[in-house]
């Protein structure tokens, strides 16, 4: 897609959605407005972007939905923040997770046409990594399984068409044209949005403080009230141990840094011009987008960067959010070696939180002894939010159908034992 036409998508669809504060505002109004029932179908605790999400799949089958978040919608203190986040199906964390994310393409598709707003922004995606490595290995694989068209660079080919890289010869180099960025911060607010529309009851700073199943109905007890439902789902992130203790030696959670940075030649590294990408060197893994237009997109301004390894284990309620400066280090000498004109100074460093499983694949299951009425997702170890659309969905047909006809039993929680 040339340059002016891709503009021209992205400005014809971003005038006819609401801007992310107007939604911000609706849905505090429908909060504060909310009804006081206590009685529901089913309580989704925790409403990140995976309880958003089940909260809209569920209201969207006339089921009555209650949903519990502990601080505002969206938040930064978890790990579903940061302006934008990659979406890719060439995938080389397993050729099994294709079919989820050609579902969740799907949903980020329907979730557009419903709301005349876009969240999905193709821009392709680059990979660079030494040509035995495991992962893009998998990623050549996952493309050749499920026909997902990547092309294979020449370093002149790639030289030509991204100047902005300097990169070892012997690298091989992919792009994959379909893979782009999610925003998540309106993703949430639209599917929250969607939800209240259809009859959910969504209610913010308000913390569980437990909850217990007691002759079929589940009882959840907050620091406002109590709540009665059929059906359970937990979809707390980061807080998932707390409120599930029995899978907490499952579960490790890591503060990331990310950092968004003025680039020395600024028009080389916007939307329209740079793609996104993902650079792997030795056990380390980059990813980085494309410097946003603040008048679409606000802040943080410059060009976000991350690293995709687990950092320091933190408890999410006491552990010290502050990126050290060794975290910055890293990813400015990054920057300095690979992309020679893409540092001139850090302007923005923020954290997120990763929940790590141990083999870093999602678990999304029931929870045992509850008979199908309590399940749960988890574990998303960084590479979840791409997925978000989709797990909704599942976790909606957990508790009502009892069943899901998508593909998720290599993340089933009975692989640990």
């Amino acid at each position: 897609m040339k340059r002016r036409d891709f503009l021209y998508t992205v400005s014809g669809a971003l005038a006819a959605a609401l801007s992310t504060s107007e939604l911000y505002a609706y849905i505090q109004r429908h909060i504060q407005n909310a009804p006081p029932e206590t009685n529901f179908d089913v309580i989704v605790l925790g409403v990140g972007s995976m309880g958003a999400s089940a909260c809209y799949h569920l209201a969207k089958r006339g089921y009555r939905v209650l949903g519990i978040e502990q601080f505002d919608i969206p938040h930064e203190y978890g790990s579903h923040a940061g302006q934008s986040r990659v979406i890719r199906k060439a995938y080389g964390e397993g050729s099994g997770y294709v079919p989820l994310l050609e579902r969740a393409y799907q949903n980020w598709k329907t979730l557009e046409s419903e709301t005349g707003s876009q969240v999905y922004y193709k821009t392709g995606l680059l990979y660079f990594a030494e040509p035995d490595d495991a992962f893009l290995k998998s990623v050549i694989s996952s493309s050749q399984k499920y026909n997902i068209p990547i092309d294979f660079l020449t370093e002149a080919e790639c030289s030509q068409k991204y100047p902005q890289f300097k990169l070892p010869k012997h690298f091989q180099r992919l792009f994959e044209h379909d893979a782009g960025f999610i925003t998540p911060e309106k993703s949430i607010l639209l599917l929250v949005e969607q939800a209240l529309r259809k009859g959910a009851v969504i209610r913010t700073r308000e913390k569980a403080i437990e909850w217990k199943r007691e002759k079929g109905t589940i009882t959840l007890t907050t620091n406002k009230g109590n709540y009665q439902a059929k059906k359970l789902i937990i979809t707390a992130g980061s807080w998932t141990s707390k409120l599930i203790p029995v899978i907490s030696s499952k579960l490790t959670v890591t503060r990331q840094a990310i950092a968004w940075v003025k680039t020395k030649t600024w028009e080389d590294f916007t939307l329209g011009t740079f793609p996104c990408w993902l650079l792997k060197n030795k056990d380390y893994g980059f990813y980085g987008f494309p410097i946003l237009p603040a008048s679409n997109f606000g802040s943080p301004l410059g060009m976000k960067l991350a690293l995709h390894y687990p950092g320091e284990v933190i408890d999410p309620d006491t552990g010290n959010r502050t990126a050290p400066d060794s975290d910055e280090k890293i990813l400015v000498d990054f920057l300095n070696e690979f992309i020679p004109n893409g540092y001139e100074r850090t302007l923005t460093v923020k954290t997120c939180l990763y929940t790590n499983s141990p083999d870093t694949n999602f678990i999304i299951d029931y929870l045992n002894g509850f008979d199908k009425d309590v399940a749960f997702a988890a574990g998303f170890s960084g590479h979840g939010f791409k997925f978000v659309s989709v797990i909704g969905e599942i976790l909606a047909d957990l508790v009502i159908n009892g069943t899901t006809s998508l593909p998720i039993e290599f993340l089933s929680a009975k692989r640990f034992g």
